[in-house]
């Protein structure tokens, strides 16, 4: 009898523990591409937190200490963000695949496919800080990406066009300067882990905009204006630029969209 895929990726997506919810997703994108999952409906419950260990600390964005990257603690905090960021993003590829359950098969290899890679990418950076000194959980992060994965449970459409499309695609803009940071000290381990995450990266704002664009054909809706009203309606202000705009028109933005998010009109 083959297992459900719904329930396998909620159990997934509920896990503490930092490795069994790594080797959960292997087990799970593994018995996916083997056919050994079966997709039967289930009744989706909101989920205010995911499967996370109790540390680190959650603070408001605010709240956060500013460090410089030329003292150790800086430069493993540094990392330290871009690790967080990773493991929340495995939990918002699990939520993607729980959550939407109206979807074509390839919508969930996809975003299994996503899951399998930031898993891949905490993993690598968990391992770096542990060189530095530091486990994940020793310095204190913010709740900010889950958040935003609540307020678009509703609709597989606006979860595509503000999760990977605009919290998701910052990280294309931000990852060259946070790459030259890492250069500053040195750090040639750190600067080649960065470059494999902004290569996967492009690939998984892709796939926000490849269903985002299809859920706006179904629907028959104009994709940029839809993308522009989304936006307005859910985010407080402009992105800050600039913007990584090559990146981003590999990850499927148009130049009407760059153009709006830079606010050049």
């Amino acid at each position: 009898m083959k297992h459900n895929l719904y329930l396998r990726a909620k159990s997934c997506l509920l896990t503490c523990a930092l490795n069994d919810k790594t080797i959960c997703v292997e087990q799970l994108v593994s018995d996916w591409r083997g056919s050994r999952l079966q997709r039967e409906k289930q009744m989706v419950e909101s989920i205010a937190q995911p499967g996370r260990p109790d540390r680190p600390k959650m603070v408001q964005p605010r709240d956060l200490p500013r460090r410089k990257i030329t003292t150790p603690e800086g430069h493993a905090a540094l990392i330290h963000s871009i690790c967080h960021i990773e493991f929340n993003a495995i939990n918002l590829a699990l939520d993607a695949v729980y959550r939407f359950q109206d979807m074509p098969d390839q919508y969930y290899s996809d975003w299994l496919k996503v899951a399998e890679e930031e898993a891949l990418h905490f993993k690598l950076l968990s391992d770096h800080l542990q060189n530095l000194g530091y486990g994940y959980g020793d310095f204190p992060a913010h709740n900010g990406l889950w958040e935003m994965t609540m307020k678009t449970a509703d609709d597989p459409m606006v979860r595509m066009a503000l999760v990977p499309r605009v919290l998701e695609a910052r990280g294309l803009d931000v990852t060259p300067g946070i790459i030259n940071k890492l250069d500053s000290v040195s750090d040639s381990s750190g600067i080649e882990i960065l470059n494999i995450i902004q290569r996967d990266e492009i690939g998984h704002v892709e796939i926000g905009s490849r269903w985002f664009h299809y859920l706006c054909t179904l629907r028959g809706l104009d994709a940029e204006s839809t993308f522009k009203s989304l936006f307005e309606q859910y985010m407080n202000g402009a992105v800050k630029g600039p913007l990584e705009r090559d990146a981003r028109r590999r990850a499927g933005f148009s130049e009407a969209e760059l153009d709006y998010l830079e606010g050049v009109k």
